[in-house]
């Protein structure tokens, strides 16, 4: 590819990223570590390198968990991951997403098929484990007598339980031989029922080193155990497939030790513990049963019955005042229709209009009551009877409505 004119350096380095990244998006390179450096980040930082060549690489944290070993400087790796440029200092890397040990993908897909058919098989089975005893008094161990494991089981065992008896059962651990002499140890112990509970196990070492513990014959040993087994095979990241076999998987051997000594102390403070759960616990039911009981004590009785009561006596204060306030309005608005009533009745009482000084005029004959002056005829004796008293008069003149000068008469 022929370019026109000059390239900055960031053009030219962008066209290599590009070349590189989209051409090697996916690559397994097989080389000797050097230079191995974990950062405190947790990210994983070496140098591949051959006769020839050496390639920058980093694995990050997120990508560790399908590490199954620990590198170190001179292991022989495979690495499958990218290519990624880095524009800023001008260098490539990998960007390793899975590391195996050389020659040990062949392993792990022999295991892993060992471990599918297993399965199939139902020796993995949850239902088949059977539960440690939480204080054995025989500790079957089930590894090479002068390895640093047994040496580690026992340490512990003095430390936490000094009174438990171990029964070491020698075998070899590594190598093709180890694995039948393995399963045969565990069957002995079984046909001699040497222990309550079986530690099956290594210190730690490559994916071959630990291959006996994977071997078909092994793993049918350990599921077929009448004796509870704990699986102690390498460090915590090394795997065996008796793992998955075993009543109890243990991360390391003295971890396994650990898990079969309950230390005495440990134990009285649990009982200890459990003593106050359940003081604590019989102690909260009491106070329960006193709060319970409390509001049926005699003082209480009287404070809940007044509390009872004391609302529907002022519910009963309440309606008197209403009823003596609505007796008491009654009262007045009756008072009040008397008093309009009586004014006007009084009113209209005649005794009230003649006390204005009118006067009822009546013959004096027929007693008729004259309205109208026309009703009197002139010399008509008439009696006029006031407020008070009573006189008679006779009629002279009869004048007619409007006339008062007397130019009219009727």
């Amino acid at each position: 590819m022929e370019l026109q004119g000059p390239l900055s350096v960031s053009e030219l380095t962008e066209l290599i990223k590009t070349c590189l990244e989209g051409t090697f998006s996916e690559v397994t390179v097989e080389g000797e570590i050097s230079n191995y450096r974990p950062s405190s980040t947790g990210h994983l930082y070496f140098t591949l390198k051959d006769a020839g060549a050496a390639l920058q690489v980093v694995m990050f944290k997120n990508r560790l968990r399908a590490l199954t070993f620990i590198p170190r400087d001179g292991q022989r790796v495979k690495a499958r991951g990218s290519i990624s440029v880095y524009p800023q200092r001008g260098t490539y890397q990998l960007v390793c997403e899975y590391l195996e040990e050389a020659g040990t993908g062949d392993i792990l897909a022999m295991l892993e098929e060992r471990k599918r058919r297993l399965a199939a098989e139902g020796l993995f089975d949850e239902a088949r484990k059977k539960p440690i005893p939480r204080f054995p008094e025989t500790v079957g161990v089930i590894s090479s007598p002068t390895g640093a494991a047994v040496q580690d089981i026992l340490n512990i065992l003095r430390r936490r339980a000094a009174g438990i008896r171990v029964i070491i059962v020698p075998t070899p651990v590594q190598g093709s031989e180890a694995g039948p002499i393995i399963a045969r140890r565990i069957e002995q112990a079984n046909q001699w029922h040497l222990a309550d509970v079986l530690i099956v196990g290594r210190g730690g070492g490559s994916l071959e080193d630990l291959l006996p513990f994977s071997e078909e014959v092994v793993v049918r040993a350990v599921a077929n155990s009448e004796i509870p087994v704990i699986s102690a095979v390498g460090h915590e990241i090394d795997w065996a497939l008796s793992d998955f076999a075993a009543d109890l998987r243990a991360p390391t051997p003295s971890a396994a030790a650990e898990l079969v000594s309950a230390n005495r102390q440990e134990t009285l403070e649990m009982v200890r513990g459990y003593r106050r759960l359940l003081e604590d616990s019989i102690q909260g039911r009491l106070d329960r049963a006193r709060l319970l009981i409390k509001p049926f004590a005699p003082e209480n009785l009287e404070l809940r019955f007044r509390a009872i009561l004391q609302p529907r006596l002022v519910r009963f204060d309440d309606a008197k005042e209403g009823l003596l306030l609505g007796m008491k309005d009654r009262l007045t608005r009756a008072r009040r229709k008397l008093e309009l009533a009586v004014n006007t009745l009084e009113s209209s009482s005649p005794l009230a209009i003649l006390e204005r000084g009118y006067a009822v005029v009546q013959d004096a004959e027929s007693g008729a009551i004259i309205r109208r002056a026309s009703e009197a005829a002139p010399g008509k004796l008439l009696q006029i009877r006031p407020m008070e008293g009573l006189f008679t008069a006779r009629t002279e003149t009869i004048l007619a409505e409007g006339e008062r000068d007397g130019n009219k008469k009727l």
